[in-house]
C-alpha cells in the first residue's frame, strides 16, 4: 500500500505526531538518503504541475472562431470584390485589432496556475540521516523532517512534530488577518482549514517562533496544488456582453443573408433585371447593412471605461469585465482588507465597572477613548493598562509611503496605536520604565511578561483571559487600589466582547519592592492584580459601509464570504449592514447541503464564514444557478478558483497574491470595497454609451439599407452608392459614434435595479428606436435626392446631396442620442461635450473634403455643393432631431432636465 493510501495520511491533522510519524517510516533522525531517493521517484518532485498548455499558434487561430469577426471577413471580401482596396484594408485592420486584444487577453487560467507554482518555497532546512541539510524544496518528499524558523516560507504540508511560540501567516488559504497560533495536539476530522493548528501549509510563511514538521503531502497533493487544480477544473464563463454581442451578430448575418438572397431572388426573377448588374447591387446592399465600424468602437468603448477605471485605483484586465460590472446582481466580497482595513484596532476596553470604546481606523493616530460617548481622562488603571499595552510588547510602528505598518504583530501593533490615544509617550515611557527582563508569548502557556525597572519596579503580563485570570487574585480599581476579582463576571465580559468578533487580550501587574532581573513562569503563577481586557477587531472601512449601502440602494446584493471565525465575520456584517440568520453560515453547514439546499440558503444570508476554496467556488455556483451576475473579490490563493468561475472576478492590488490577480478580471491598487462602487457605476455608463452606440449606428445602415431595397423594389435610380455608402460608415458614422463612448453617467444610474442577465441586447425599445430612426433616415435620403432631382440637379449633386444629408441627419441623431433617460433640448444638450465638439469638426472637414476637393469627387462619384444647397441638408437634419425628440415626448413624458447626464 502506497503511503498516500492510508486514511490516516489523508487527514493528518486528526493523527498523533507519533502516529504520522510511524505511518511515514521515518525517525527522531529523519529519513536515510535511500529512503528519499526511493520516495522521489515514487512520489515526483515537490512542484505543482505544469497544465497543457494550447500554441500560440492555435490559440490565435481560435480568436476567428467568431462569427462578427466572421462578417467583417465577409465585408473585406465584398469590399474588394468591389476594387474598394483601401476599404478592405480599413475593415481587414479592423479585424486584425479585435483578434490582436482576444490573442493578448487568452491564457488566464494558466498564468494563474503558473503564480501558484511560484509560490512554492525555494529551499527548505531538512534532517537526513541525522545531518541538518538545506535542500531544493521541490526533492522533499512524504517522510522528511522539516525545520521551520521566523522568516521561512513553509515547503510542503507538514503534520507538526514541535513547536516553540511558532506562528504562521495563512492569510492566502484561509483569509484570517492575524497569524495563527500553532501547537501539536489532534483536531476532529472535519475541522475547518484554519483550525488545523496541527499543520503547516506549503506556501505559508513563519512570522515567528521556531518548529518541526514531518511532510506529508508535496507538490499537487498539497492544499496550494489542490487550488491549483481546482483552477484547471473551474469553467470560466461567458460575460454577458459577449452572449449578447454574440447573438447581434448571428440576429444580423441572418437577417443580411436573407435580405440580400430575397432581393437578389426579387430583381432576377420577378424584375428580370440583368444579373451581374443586380449582384453589383445587392453587394452594395449587404454593404450599407453590415456596421463595419462596430466592433472598434465597441472595442473604444470599452477601452475608454477601462481608462476611466484605472484613474480610480482599479485595473481591468479584460475588456468585457468593465461592462459586466454594469450587469452585476450579487457582489461576493471577502472581508479582510476589502469590506476591512487588514489593521487591527483596540475597539473595546472593560474595567471591573466601566466599558469604554475607542475610536479611529486600524493603525492611523486620530480616535478617542469613550465611555457613553463623552471623552474620557485616563485614570491610573486606564493609564496602567495602556502602559502595559505598550511595554509588553515586541512590535514597533513606522511610516512607510504615506501610511502607517506595524513591524511585528498586527494585534501588537494595535495595542501600541491604543496607548497612543491613552496619552501615553512611549518613548518616555520607555526611558522612564527599560524592560529588564522577559518571558516571550508561547502556545502552551498563552501569555507574555515583561519585567521594568525605574521610576517603579513592575512585572507586566498580556494573554488570553483565561490564563490570566487564573493568576490573579485582585482586580484594579479606577484609584488604582484593589479588590478581590470577580472572576464570573470576568468571563461573562470575555465572552459577549468575543461574541462581537472582537478577540479579547487580558492585562495584568505586580509591582515588586526591589528590581526583577530574572523571569521564569513560577514568578507569575499567582498574586497578579487583573487590569481588565482590550477587545480588538480589524474594523470595517467607513468608506465600504457606504458603498455596500450604495450598492444596496443599486439593487445589488452584497454576501461576505471568508475565512475568519463565525463571529468575527457576523460582527462585521452587522456593522456594515449585511443581513445574517442567527450568525453567520459556516463552511461546515455548506458541506452538509446538497446544491439544491444551498442554492436558496444563499438567498436568505449574506455572511459566511470559515469557508475553504471549494465552499466559495460551490457559493458563486449557487448564485449562478439563480441566474445572478456574480462579482467574487479577494487576495489569497484560496480565493482563486471563484474569482475566475465568477462573472468577474475582482483581485486585491496591494496586498493580493499573484495568483488572485491572475485569475481576475478586475485588480483593486487600493483593496478597497469602495473602489468597486465605483467600477459598478462606471460599468452600467459603460452599458449605456454600448447601448447608444448601437442605437446609433444601426438605425444608420438600416437607412441606407431600406433606401437601397426601395430603390429595387420600385426600379427607381440609387440614391447612394455602394463606395458613398462604405464612406459614411467607415469615415462619418465611426467618428460621430466614438463620441458616445465618452459620454458621461446619466444621473440615477445607481438608482437603477440591476438588468437581467438575459435581456437582449437589442431590447424592444431599442428596436422600436432603431426602427423608428431607420424609416426618418430612409425618408430623409429618398426624399432629399427626389426633392433635388426635382430641383433639377444632376445625378452626381443629387446623390452628393443624399449623402450630406445622411451625414446631417447622424449629427443632429447624436445630440438625441447621447441621452436615453432625458432631452437633449437644453442648454447643456446643445453646447455638447467635446468629444461630441471634436467628432463633429473632424466629421464636417471631411465631408467638406468629400463634397469639394476633385479628386474625392472622381473617385466616390460627387459633386460641389451651393450655400443654399447645404443650408436644405441641415434643415433635413434639425428636422430628423425634433421628431426624435417629439417621439421620446410622446413615449415617457417631457423628462425634466435635472435628469439629464450629471
Amino acid at each position: 500500500m502506497a503511503l498516500s493510501d492510508h486514511s490516516l495520511l489523508k487527514h493528518p491533522h486528526t493523527g498523533s505526531p507519533e502516529a504520522i510519524t510511524e505511518l511515514l517510516e521515518s525517525s527522531a533522525d529523519g529519513l536515510t538518503s535511500a529512503q528519499a531517493k526511493q520516495r522521489l521517484a515514487s512520489h515526483g518532485p515537490n512542484q505543482l504541475p505544469e497544465p497543457p498548455v494550447p500554441s500560440a499558434f492555435r490559440r490565435f487561430l481560435a480568436q476567428f472562431n467568431n462569427l462578427l469577426i466572421m462578417v467583417l471577413v465577409a465585408a473585406a471580401l465584398i469590399t474588394a470584390l468591389l476594387g474598394h482596396w483601401l476599404d478592405t484594408a480599413v475593415i481587414l485592420a479592423v479585424v486584425v485589432v479585435n483578434t490582436v486584444l482576444g490573442f493578448v487577453q487568452e491564457g488566464k487560467a494558466e498564468k494563474a496556475i503558473a503564480s501558484i507554482r511560484n509560490m512554492l518555497a525555494p529551499q527548505a532546512n531538512v534532517l537526513r540521516d541525522g545531518q541538518r541539510e538545506k535542500l531544493p524544496a521541490e526533492q522533499l518528499v512524504p517522510g522528511d523532517l522539516v525545520l521551520l524558523e521566523a522568516g521561512d516560507k513553509v515547503p510542503a504540508d507538514l503534520r507538526l512534530l514541535q513547536v516553540s511560540s511558532l506562528e504562521i501567516q495563512e492569510s492566502l488559504l484561509t483569509g484570517e488577518s492575524v497569524p495563527v497560533s500553532k501547537q501539536t495536539k489532534a483536531v476532529a476530522i472535519d475541522a475547518p482549514l484554519g483550525d488545523r493548528s496541527g499543520m503547516a501549509f506549503s506556501g505559508t510563511l513563519v512570522t515567528s517562533g521556531q518548529g518541526r514538521g514531518i511532510v506529508v503531502s508535496t507538490g499537487a497533493a498539497t492544499e496550494l496544488g489542490r487550488i491549483g487544480h481546482l483552477l484547471t477544473d473551474v469553467q470560466q464563463i461567458s460575460t454577458p456582453l459577449l452572449r449578447q454581442i454574440s447573438q447581434l451578430s448571428k440576429w444580423l448575418t441572418g437577417f443580411i443573408f436573407a435580405m440580400a438572397l430575397s432581393v437578389l431572388a426579387f430583381g432576377y426573377l420577378l424584375r428580370g433585371m440583368p444579373f451581374d448588374e443586380l449582384f453589383v447591387i445587392v453587394v452594395g446592399l449587404s454593404v450599407a447593412a453590415i456596421p463595419e465600424g462596430l466592433p472598434a468602437v465597441l472595442t473604444v468603448t470599452l477601452a475608454i471605461g477601462v481608462q476611466a477605471m484605472a484613474r480610480r485605483n482599479a485595473v481591468v484586465r479584460r475588456l468585457p469585465a468593465i461592462e459586466t460590472l454594469g450587469a452585476l446582481s450579487v457582489i461576493c466580497t471577502d472581508k479582510t482588507g476589502t469590506l476591512t482595513r487588514n489593521e487591527m484596532m483596540v475597539a473595546s476596553v472593560v474595567f471591573a465597572d466601566q466599558n469604554l470604546k475607542v475610536s479611529g481606523e486600524g493603525y492611523e493616530p486620530a480616535g478617542e477613548i469613550t465611555a457613553q460617548g463623552h471623552p474620557v481622562a485616563p485614570d491610573r488603571r486606564l493609564q496602567w493598562l495602556a502602559k502595559a499595552a505598550a511595554l509588553c510588547n515586541d512590535s514597533e510602528l513606522v511610516m512607510q509611503e504615506g501610511q502607517w505598518q506595524v513591524l511585528g504583530d498586527p494585534m501588537e501593533g494595535a495595542l501600541l496605536r491604543f496607548s497612543g490615544k491613552a496619552g501615553i509617550d512611549l518613548a518616555k515611557l520607555q526611558q522612564s520604565l527599560p524592560r529588564q527582563a522577559q518571558i516571550p508569548f508561547d502556545a502552551r502557556h498563552r501569555y507574555m511578561v515583561t519585567a521594568h525597572s525605574g521610576e517603579v519596579d513592575v512585572l507586566l503580563v498580556k494573554g488570553a483571559p483565561e490564563s490570566l485570570l487564573e493568576m490573579c487574585s485582585t482586580q484594579m480599581l479606577a484609584d488604582g487600589g484593589t479588590a478581590p476579582i470577580e472572576l464570573d463576571y470576568w468571563h461573562r465580559e470575555a465572552q459577549e466582547i468575543a461574541a462581537q468578533g472582537q478577540r479579547v487580550l487580558a492585562f495584568a501587574i505586580r509591582t515588586s519592592s526591589t528590581p526583577i532581573t530574572e523571569l521564569d513562569h513560577q514568578d507569575v503563577a499567582s498574586e497578579l492584580v487583573f487590569i481588565g481586557f482590550t477587545g480588538l477587531i480589524d474594523p470595517p472601512r467607513s468608506e465600504a459601509i457606504e458603498a455596500v449601502q450604495e450598492c444596496q440602494r443599486a439593487g445589488i446584493e452584497v454576501k461576505m464570504i471568508t475565512g475568519d471565525h463565525a463571529g468575527t465575520a457576523a460582527a462585521i456584517g452587522r456593522q456594515i449592514g449585511l443581513r445574517l440568520t442567527e450568525t453567520a453560515l459556516t463552511g461546515q453547514q455548506i458541506d452538509e447541503m446538497s446544491d439544491e439546499q444551498l442554492s436558496q440558503a444563499v438567498l436568505s444570508t449574506d455572511v459566511f464564514a470559515r469557508t475553504s476554496p471549494e465552499h466559495k467556488l460551490r457559493l458563486v455556483t449557487a448564485l449562478q444557478a439563480q441566474n445572478k451576475v456574480v462579482a467574487m473579490t479577494g487576495d489569497g490563493v484560496n480565493d482563486s478558483p471563484a474569482l475566475k468561475r465568477a462573472d468577474v472576478g475582482i483581485a486585491m492590488g496591494r496586498n493580493g497574491s499573484e495568483a488572485a490577480k491572475e485569475a481576475a478580471e478586475l485588480v483593486l491598487l487600493d483593496d478597497n470595497f469602495a473602489s468597486i462602487a465605483v467600477a459598478i457605476r462606471k460599468g452600467r455608463t459603460v452599458y449605456d454609451n454600448l447601448r447608444k452606440v448601437i442605437s446609433f449606428l444601426l438605425p444608420i445602415n438600416g437607412g441606407e439599407s431600406l433606401s437601397l431595397i426601395i430603390a429595387i423594389l420600385f426600379a427607381l435610380t440609387l440614391p447612394i452608392t455602394a463606395a458613398q455608402i462604405l464612406w459614411v460608415n467607415m469615415v462619418s458614422s465611426v467618428a460621430l459614434a466614438l463620441a458616445l463612448a465618452f459620454e458621461k453617467s446619466e444621473s440615477a444610474v445607481m438608482q437603477r435595479p440591476p438588468r437581467p442577465a438575459a435581456q437582449a441586447l437589442l431590447s424592444a425599445e431599442l428596436l422600436w428606436r432603431i426602427l423608428l430612426v431607420t424609416t426618418l433616415f430612409t425618408l430623409g435620403v429618398f426624399g432629399q435626392f427626389i426633392l433635388t432631382q426635382q430641383q433639377g440637379s444632376s445625378l452626381e449633386v443629387s446623390r452628393t446631396m443624399a449623402v450630406n444629408t445622411l451625414v446631417a441627419m447622424e449629427v443632429f441623431y447624436l445630440f438625441s442620442v447621447r441621452y436615453s433617460y432625458g432631452t437633449s433640448i437644453t442648454l447643456r444638450g446643445v453646447m455638447g461635450t467635446p468629444a461630441v465638439l471634436w467628432s463633429i469638426g473632424a466629421v464636417t472637414v471631411f465631408q467638406l473634403l468629400f463634397t469639394y476637393v476633385p479628386w474625392m469627387n472622381l473617385a466616390f462619384g460627387t459633386a460641389a455643393l451651393s450655400a443654399p444647397q447645404l443650408l436644405q441638408v441641415a434643415v433635413f437634419g434639425v428636422l430628423v432631431m425634433l421628431l426624435i425628440e417629439l417621439e421620446k415626448w410622446l413615449r415617457s413624458g417631457l423628462i425634466s432636465p435635472s435628469r439629464a447626464s450629471c
